[in-house]
């Protein structure tokens, strides 16, 4: 069987960071990645994906990235169920990152290069640690 995600989009808010009652390091953000192909209006349309992050790998994210910044996540694609305040029982789907790569620069340092977040693979494995391309170039 297999349970693999990979994305790449845009934060929509810099990422929360908080602790288990254990002392675990766990971020979360929502990643903007938009289809690939037009709504019937010739609009783009955007999915909002939920993304949780654990460990060092989260702690990581939480001081490096902010709203805007462009990443390539891989992960598992989770589906759990709770109870809300209501005691209505809730579902949601989430994505749980295994790595994270950051695929641009923070703006106010243009020269600096990528900065590649490994979550359980070796730095030379997965997504590429840098990628350079004009945006002009680009035909969409």
């Amino acid at each position: 069987m297999l349970n693999k995600v990979i994305l790449i989009g845009r934060l929509t808010r810099d990422p929360e960071l908080r602790y288990t009652q254990n002392g675990t390091p766990v971020a979360n953000f929502t990643l903007a990645v938009d289809r690939a192909f037009s709504s019937k209006q010739g609009e783009r349309e955007t999915d909002f994906i939920n993304i949780v992050v654990w460990q060092k790998l989260g702690e990581h994210c939480a001081n490096h990235l902010g709203k805007g910044r462009l990443v390539a996540v891989d992960g598992r694609l989770q589906i759990r169920s709770y109870d809300d305040n209501q005691g209505i029982k809730r579902r949601v789907a989430e994505v749980v990152a295994n790595d994270v790569r950051f695929l641009d620069w923070p703006k106010e340092d243009r020269e600096a290069p990528p900065v590649a977040a490994g979550g359980s693979k070796a730095s030379g494995e997965g997504f590429a640690s840098e990628i350079s391309f004009n945006e002009e170039e680009i035909p969409f």
